[in-house]
């Protein structure tokens, strides 16, 4: 597997909220940026060190780049958010059929049979294509 096939690790609530600020922007991303948008969401704001801390950890995990600019840090997101969602989802059925086999097969085949089935055919394109 190459770096960026490997699953990605799991978000906490403060990570995915950074990560989702750092996958909405199309250029690099400094910690007071992402401070800055957080913060007018949130009745409590967090510190600076809080995000800085938040970013380097997603840095140690894999899942942004961080170049120096000057003085300042910059983010990029070594994942698109779809990216990570397929790589997180295929780690979550691997585990489930690893842990549970055949039942495991059994409850997906019955949520399949369960759905519109538009939705059924879309899906099973989406799989051919992968």
């Amino acid at each position: 597997m190459s770096p960026k096939q490997q699953t990605p690790p799991e978000l906490h609530e403060l990570e995915s909220e950074v990560m989702e600020n750092v996958w909405s922007r199309d250029a690099d991303v400094a910690v007071r940026e992402v401070m800055e948008a957080l913060n007018r969401r949130t009745k409590k704001p967090r510190a600076y060190t809080t995000y800085m801390t938040i970013l380097g950890r997603l840095h140690a995990k894999g899942l942004v780049t961080r170049r120096r600019e000057g003085k300042t840090d910059l983010y990029r997101p070594v994942y698109t958010r779809e990216e990570y969602a397929d790589l997180r989802a295929q780690a979550g059925v691997d585990s489930l059929v690893e842990q549970y086999g055949d039942a495991a097969f059994s409850h997906f085949a019955r949520q399949m049979a369960r759905l519109d089935p538009d939705r059924r055919r879309q899906l099973q394109r989406l799989a051919r294509q992968k």
